[in-house]
């Protein structure tokens, strides 16, 4: 049988992007690509680039505060959000068609439109046209998750923060995931008065308990209104504002609810049932560790699989795709020891195990300091950074590292190597260190804080 493609990608994110263009220019596959939305998915268009511009825009108060304590004659200015916004969104122009010309530049056909599956070798778009192809790489990504709750119109997602007409004088941040926890730190930074409510005990489940704790005392400190075991129940809107109605029987009146309570994948209405694809409980595709699905022509990467949701997997998953099944060179990503940072302020990096994971698994060994960086000190300033190493007993093996400090994503990304080709805590010991800088406590911690 003759097809029309070779390949066609549904999603213009960065895994499906990276499938395309890899399939069609490194390999010479004939390859379709629609996206209903703009091209870049969520990483570029509605999350981690305009968050990371969002996050420096925060960060410059505190920076100008220090400024002074460092001799400067500086004086607070007012943020214009206007003109942020219009750069941000200029921005975000530029590296659409940067993803545009990359697709072109490799001969990917690409079609703006939604695209939906007939069968297990064709496709549909909006416009009425179909295709036949050889295969179909569904990288559709995720979307935000908003409760049901009585009012649930009346708050936003972290799809529509970018683009906000003025910032609010009072917010509200719902949820205690990394996506809340930024986004309350932005707002604050920003100047808003931010409270966030989370249901949970603590809020970044998942992360080490020690280094979140670490977290939620420094947003704390920088006058975040954490309440954890809290909950909507309703929101009303008033004449001034948008009243939230809480499971422990208070209000608080509030000028933005920002919902960041989780994200699915974006599988509703693509005809994956009809393909006859049970979908996981969440509605994530389940697919092998070369990403191919029960249906052997359908494969799928990214946010949409429910593995791991970071744009980076989400690229090496759909390079990995391209080399096995267009490249002859069959290719899986080791999903273990994926580095991550959440860009709270302070940042927080952490690769491998959490001491409470490790300790359920092994004897361990743990390894941390706490202490003022200097840069702040000087200033003044109470801020204390975390440094902490997970080590197997038997092993001596590096388990974990989780580093709660400025810029502690760009320490976690080099720690992450060193502990990816295994390293022992006496190869650390005998790393020289680097002073005076932070990350230099990594290489100088001899005694156990406590053994598990």
């Amino acid at each position: 049988m003759t097809f029309d493609y070779d390949l066609f990608v549904i999603g213009g994110g960065s895994g499906g992007v990276r499938a395309a263009r890899v399939a069609s220019g490194d390999w010479g596959a004939r390859v379709g690509l629609a996206e209903e939305s703009r091209m870049g998915g969520t990483c570029v268009i509605r999350g981690c680039v305009p968050k990371k511009l969002m996050v420096f825009a925060s960060a410059f108060p505190e920076a100008i505060a220090e400024a002074r304590a460092y001799g400067w004659s500086v004086t607070d200015g007012a943020f214009d959000w206007t003109v942020f916004r219009t750069r941000l969104e200029a921005e975000l122009d530029r590296l659409e068609a940067a993803y545009r010309t990359t697709l072109k530049t490799a001969g990917v056909i690409v079609h703006d439109s939604r695209a939906t599956i007939v069968d297990p070798h064709r496709v549909r778009l909006a416009t009425g046209e179909e295709f036949t192809t050889r295969h179909i790489l569904v990288a559709t990504g995720g979307w935000p998750f908003v409760p049901d709750i009585p009012g649930k119109d009346l708050a936003i997602t972290s799809n529509e923060i970018f683009h906000l007409p003025a910032l609010p004088k009072r917010a509200l941040v719902v949820g205690g995931g990394y996506i809340a926890s930024e986004f309350a730190c932005i707002l604050n930074g920003l100047g808003v008065a931010v409270s966030q409510y989370y249901r949970g005990a603590q809020i970044l489940r998942g992360f080490d308990d020690e280094a979140r704790g670490h977290v939620a005392n420094a947003m704390q400190a920088r006058g975040i209104d954490i309440h954890c075991g809290t909950d909507i129940l309703r929101l009303e809107q008033t004449a001034t504002g948008i009243r939230a109605v809480v499971t422990d029987g208070t209000e608080a009146e509030f000028d933005l609810v920002l919902y960041a309570t989780g994200r699915r994948p974006n599988t509703a209405g693509l005809g994956l049932e009809a393909l006859g694809l049970e979908l996981g409980r969440s509605g994530e595709i389940p697919v092998d560790a070369y990403s191919q699905t029960a249906v052997p022509s359908v494969f799928a990467v990214g946010d949409v699989t429910g593995r791991i949701n970071l744009t980076p997997v989400a690229i090496r998953e759909g390079h990995a795709f391209a080399d096995t099944v267009f490249g002859a060179k069959p290719t899986t990503f080791d999903h273990e020891l994926v580095a991550s940072a959440v860009f709270t302020q302070p940042e927080m990096g952490s690769v491998g195990l959490s001491e409470e994971a490790a300790k359920a698994q092994e004897p361990i060994e743990i390894y941390a300091t706490s202490f003022r960086p200097m840069k702040t000190l000087f200033a003044g300033k109470q801020d204390r950074v975390l440094m902490k190493l997970i080590v197997a007993q038997a092993s001596r093996k590096v388990l974990g590292c989780h580093i709660v400090a400025p810029e502690a994503g760009e320490m976690i990304q080099l720690a992450a190597i060193a502990i990816r080709m295994g390293a022992t805590k006496e190869d650390f010991d005998r790393t020289c260190a680097v002073h005076p800088t932070m990350a230099e406590e990594l290489v100088t911690m001899r005694k156990p804080a406590r053994i598990a």
